[in-house]
């Protein structure tokens, strides 16, 4: 069945929209700090679309996510007690408590890992400001965290450019049939 086709040629479509780098930036800058959604979903497509563009995307997203982040560090820091009982009461609290717990280990490094990783990094934005981390740091680490993610994933789809553009459309239903599965499955073993 061919699900995933229609939907990859609509996000290479988006892609190429000439305000997708606006699109980009509003995404980047929402997931860090309260949106779930993370723009290497964008930033990817972008990138096969326009490789000739691919490393002032990736600038953009970077940029974009550490002004998003410095927005959760500020609602961390000035609003957390408003937002706690709610924070709470999603599927966040775990990660956060975790932030919690890796900011006493590690400091800097958490950041960084959250920043480059798919771990939420809204969550350990909020974190910081809620455990009043020193803002120069805090954006550092961000900076070389986001940057390193989004330069990667801006780099490889440059790389690959048309041939990679070409054998995704090839491949794309299986691939997402196969990671549907993959989720599916993740989700029942995390139950039992």
């Amino acid at each position: 069945m061919r699900l995933f086709s229609p939907l990859y040629a609509r996000a290479m479509r988006w892609a190429r929209h000439r305000h997708a780098p606006a699109y980009l930036g509003t995404l980047s800058f929402a997931e860090s700090s309260f949106f779930p959604v993370p723009p290497d979903v964008m930033l990817a497509p972008m990138c096969l679309a326009r490789p000739e563009r691919a490393w002032s995307f990736a600038l953009l997203t970077t940029l974009t996510s550490v002004a998003g982040g410095l927005a959760g560090y500020a609602i961390g820091h000035f609003a957390f007690e408003a937002i706690a009982p709610w924070l709470q009461t999603t599927h966040y609290w775990p990660a956060y408590q975790t932030a919690v717990g890796w900011f006493g280990a590690y400091g800097f490094w958490a950041v960084f890992i959250a920043g480059f990783s798919p771990i939420p990094y809204k969550v350990f934005t909020l974190a910081a400001g809620a455990l009043s981390m020193a803002l120069v740091p805090f954006v550092l680490a961000s900076l070389i965290g986001r940057g390193a993610r989004f330069y990667l994933v801006a780099g490889l789809m440059k790389w690959g450019g048309a041939g990679m553009e070409a054998a995704l459309h090839r491949y794309v239903d299986r691939l997402g049939w196969a990671t549907l599965a993959l989720v599916l499955a993740g989700l029942l073993l995390t139950r039992v």
